[in-house]
């Protein structure tokens, strides 16, 4: 018995039929990849918020054990590889945390908490201003935080520097030195005590390939004296 033959052209797609599907997948892809995109920064964000969260434990360990006073180890900070402020460029002091990651060593052994994940990206892995080791040995813990209020060397303390005070006088001091890039300042809650590293567009004597950005796009976590970690928009980032 002969069996009927069937036409091979119909069971083929037609070359309007494949360029309406490829025109689906275009449109299906362009609203799926800023939706995965999106998740995918908000995961970054909440894993960087955590390892503040931890920095912040360890820090009330440390200061419950030292009668709530910070270290005075500007010497450590200064003899870190790489030395004080490696750079010409902004920031125009060094907030590099590689010291914290050191004097922490007991209350916070864990080395990945010291470095935003957005960081690791290859984009920031030869950003000098964003890096710092916490000793010369090979597997040191390197840290991507910075600490603003242990960024300088002077002599004495600098009136915005917590180096070697208690909670209470740091607090006191950087509010009386009026600094209109702190804010105001009511209380533990108003201080900011570690940050995402960030190069603001605005701020003079950033490189170029810098202005502007952030490893968080658009703003940057924020750990504050009293314990508590929060996202903040940023209008200098894109």
């Amino acid at each position: 018995m002969r069996h009927p033959q069937i036409d091979p052209s119909s069971r083929a797609f037609t070359l309007v039929e494949l360029l309406v599907v490829i025109a689906i997948l275009a449109v299906l892809a362009g609203l799926l990849l800023p939706a995965f995109s999106g998740a995918k920064h908000k995961a970054g964000v909440t894993a960087c918020r955590a390892n503040l969260r931890q920095m912040a434990v360890a820090w009330e360990l440390y200061l419950g054990d030292h009668a709530d006073r910070f270290p005075d180890r500007r010497d450590l900070k200064a003899s870190l590889p790489g030395g004080y402020k490696p750079w010409t460029t902004w920031p125009r002091s060094d907030p590099r945390a590689g010291w914290a990651a050191t004097i922490l060593s007991n209350e916070l052994a864990v080395a990945e908490v010291w470095q935003c994940p957005a960081t690791r990206r290859p984009e920031w892995a030869g950003v000098t201003a964003v890096w710092q080791a916490a000793s010369g040995a090979s597997n040191a813990t390197r840290t991507s935080y910075w600490m603003w209020r242990f960024d300088r060397l002077d002599e004495p303390v600098a009136v915005d520097n917590f180096w070697g005070k208690t909670r209470a006088q740091a607090v006191t001091d950087l509010a009386a030195a009026n600094n209109p890039q702190v804010g105001v300042v009511n209380g533990p809650v108003d201080v900011e005590f570690v940050t995402d590293v960030y190069f603001p567009a605005t701020a003079p004597g950033v490189e170029e390939s810098l202005a502007g950005r952030a490893p968080h796009a658009r703003g940057r976590n924020r750990l504050y004296l009293d314990g508590h970690a929060a996202w903040w928009r940023d209008l200098r980032l894109r």
